[in-house]
């Protein structure tokens, strides 16, 4: 039995062909949470992504909500993410999304290979 994650026609590609084909988030009606959706190309090795939710606050752009996402499965994601660290959820945003990969640890290494990033997407958002 075989079981695939891809849509049928779909090619698996390689780490270097391997892009962020889609990023959008959407706020919730409470203003709280966002839906994020990530879709990447169908991939032979499994990608890491790494998002994150910038606001400014007090003239410093700051982490208010991040997610990692490690050796996905899947090509099409979706995701909630929770805005922390503010006193009211309404203002300017930016989300950027990073896909890597990193290689493994070969046998007496003390730490890992530093990642390689392959896409970088990126979009603003107003919560109103």
């Amino acid at each position: 039995m075989t079981i695939s994650f891809f849509e049928p026609g779909d090619v698996p590609q390689p780490p270097d062909k391997v892009k962020i084909e889609l990023l959008e988030v959407e706020p919730y009606p409470d203003k709280w949470r966002v839906k994020l959706r990530v879709h990447v190309t169908p991939f032979q090795q499994r990608p890491n992504l790494e998002v994150i939710m910038w606001r400014t606050i007090g003239g410093e752009e700051r982490p208010i909500a991040n997610l990692s996402i490690i050796e996905t499965m899947h090509p099409r994601m979706e995701f909630t993410m929770h805005i922390r660290g503010v006193p009211d959820p309404v203002g300017d945003y930016r989300v950027s999304a990073n896909l890597y990969y990193r290689d493994e640890m070969k046998e007496g290494e003390d730490e890992p290979p530093p990642p390689v990033q392959k896409d970088a997407r990126e979009l603003h958002l107003t919560i109103v």
